[in-house]
């Protein structure tokens, strides 16, 4: 298997549960700052010209949450429950790319993806909204996981690693993260796997704006 990837949250997700599992995988880092993923040999494999895509065979798999999903069924790894579960999976899976994704992303695009690329400064309009959302949204996470060690009860699964995968950045991206006590535990139990801390496989040398993109 090989996985196209660069240092920003879809990939993130893809890397640390590969690294997780111990899957024997080939890298292929494709460097957005010139444009790779733009490339006519690159778009053969994934059209949508986004990262991460895994090609497996002869098959192109897009999109990150399918691509971890194929990692743990692959590793017949209880990431991907064998059971009723499954659904609570597809559930949170949901929520998180409809939802909480969408506006702690924009938390990260404004602090970490325009400095790293040259695009001005935050927009406090949007700064606001999506703290606003990250509020609301977090709400909703924080009453679930009470009484909770994971997303689905004392089992870790690849929700977790999808839902929570914007927190990393939650201090550079000003997401107002401690004010949610069972989300900050939550997240800090998943700072105790060394897959998740550290998730990216090492290149030989790493610019300062794709490292600030891990910051």
């Amino acid at each position: 298997m090989k996985l196209y990837y660069a240092e920003t949250l879809a990939p993130r997700k893809t890397c640390a549960v590969a690294k997780y599992l111990g899957i024997p995988i080939e890298y292929a880092f494709v460097d957005l700052k010139k444009d790779e993923q733009s490339k006519p040999d690159y778009l053969a494999i994934n059209p949508n010209g986004k990262v991460p895509c895994l090609v497996d065979g002869d098959r192109s798999l897009w999109e990150a949450d399918a691509i971890i999903c194929h990692f743990a069924q692959r590793a017949e790894s209880d990431l991907w429950p064998h059971d009723g579960r499954q659904i609570d999976v597809v559930r949170w899976l949901s929520w998180n790319s409809q939802h909480f994704y969408r506006h702690t992303g924009s938390l990260y695009f404004e602090h970490i993806i325009k400095p790293a690329f040259g695009l001005g400064e935050p927009d406090p309009s949007k700064v606001a909204e999506g703290q606003g959302w990250f509020r609301k949204l977090a709400g909703v996470l924080d009453q679930h996981l009470k009484g909770r060690k994971w997303l689905l009860g004392d089992g870790l699964t690849i929700a977790d690693f999808s839902v929570a995968v914007t927190l990393p950045y939650a201090k550079s991206a000003a997401m107002p993260l401690d004010e949610f006590p069972e989300v900050r535990r939550w997240h800090d139990q998943l700072n105790a796997i060394e897959a998740w801390r550290n998730p990216f496989p090492a290149r030989p040398a790493t610019s300062a704006a794709n490292a600030a993109l891990n910051a």
